[in-house]
């Protein structure tokens, strides 16, 4: 049974108490260093930060509802060789996710790593998140835990969470070394610690934390979020595919890309150190231009657009893990994640794969199975 731990919250301010969780963690818990999302200075933006001093936590907002980066493409750069660690990283569930599939790509490595994954409520786009802060971030950030927490309508304005975390089956990371639990807690009390590895549970014995205990509603509280974004998923899938179910509407959905490949950067998985189409490959001479116009009569530029989605897809629909970094990098709010996320489904689907889920799973395509595809193959079971 994994180790429980709970965390008395200190006047009834979760950011205070998580804020004196991480000091305590860099000062008693043999933590070389913290990745963490922090509040900068300039515009309340809220951004992974590497912290070493334990007085350096004060403007830790990890339940902030934005989400600019995903930070598995941090912890990639900081593991890619030996440290001298233990760093403790506080992430999203898909941030954890998308460093299991970087680690099978052999781009991170967990040895030195202890992860601490919150429960997920959700993110607002960058864009909206800047609406929706306000003058005092802090307080933003414990109203909008409130009230989500609550099961009350996150929408502010005129927007609303991403579309990535609204259908987002996977609010918890119940891998993760140390889970911090909100879903149904009573937040101004207290906060569950959750070990679930070896490493988790030395971390909390080190802390010395009192022991803690599941709540009675807590499962409950994780199956109806899970049911009402598995619901929304699903109407998005459904949506997607009559949008792209042709070449005309796939050209269509993609008319506004100016190939920017904002998609690609802000990809946390999509990790090749020379695209190909940065390369000679698609610097095409302008008699090509002039040969296409004139067989097709007319010639959208750039050109390759649809392609590189497509070539995206190919590369990626076995590892994406749905965080929805692509629309939030797209300069013209284009749907990159609904169709990434909708080919991704069915495509692991078939493969009986989950990005992000285990480790110990190979990708797919990276080994063979002799019983794999049959229905295609012919062979026998």
């Amino acid at each position: 049974m994994a180790r429980l731990g709970k965390l008395e919250v200190k006047e009834q301010n979760l950011l205070i108490t998580l804020q004196d969780f991480f000091k305590t963690l860099l000062q008693k818990g043999e933590i070389k260093a913290l990745l963490v999302p922090q509040r900068l200075p300039m515009k309340n933006v809220v951004m992974p930060t590497l912290v070493m001093d334990p007085e350096k936590v004060s403007a830790t907002d990890p339940l902030a509802p934005v989400f600019p980066m995903n930070a598995a493409k941090a912890v990639s750069r900081l593991t890619r060789r030996p440290i001298q660690g233990p760093v403790a990283v506080v992430l999203r569930p898909c941030e954890m996710r998308a460093f299991v599939e970087l680690v099978k790509l052999k781009q991170g490595r967990t040895d030195d790593v202890i992860f601490i994954v919150t429960d997920c409520l959700g993110a607002y786009g960058n864009v909206n998140y800047t609406r929706f802060v306000g003058p005092d971030a802090a307080a933003a950030t414990l109203g909008f835990v409130d009230k989500a927490l609550a099961g009350q309508d996150t929408a502010c304005q005129d927007f609303d969470l991403s579309p990535a975390c609204k259908s987002c089956e996977h609010p918890l990371a119940e891998k993760a070394d140390l889970q911090i639990g909100l879903l149904g807690l009573d937040v101004k009390k207290e906060l569950l610690l959750k070990a679930n590895t070896p490493k988790g549970e030395e971390l909390l014995k080190k802390l010395g934390l009192p022991e803690g205990t599941e709540p009675a509603g807590r499962k409950g509280a994780v199956e109806a979020l899970v049911a009402k974004r598995t619901a929304y998923r699903d109407r998005m899938f459904q949506e997607t595919g009559d949008a792209v179910k042709d070449l005309t509407k796939l050209t269509t959905y993609f008319a506004n890309c100016v190939n920017c490949y904002n998609c690609r950067v802000a990809c946390p998985v999509c990790y090749c150190k020379e695209c190909v189409f940065v390369t000679d490959v698609f610097d095409h001479e302008p008699d090509q231009y002039l040969r296409w116009a004139k067989r097709k009569g007319i010639l959208k530029m750039p050109t390759d657009t649809v392609f590189f989605h497509l070539t995206r897809l190919a590369h990626m629909s076995t590892a994406c893990i749905g965080c929805g970094q692509c629309s939030n990098a797209c300069p013209n709010q284009i749907p990159v994640m609904e169709l990434f996320r909708t080919i991704a489904h069915f495509t692991q689907a078939s493969f009986e794969y989950e990005a992000g889920r285990s480790l110990e799973e190979e990708p797919p395509l990276s080994v063979f199975r002799e019983k794999e595809f049959i229905e295609v193959t012919g062979g026998k079971h």
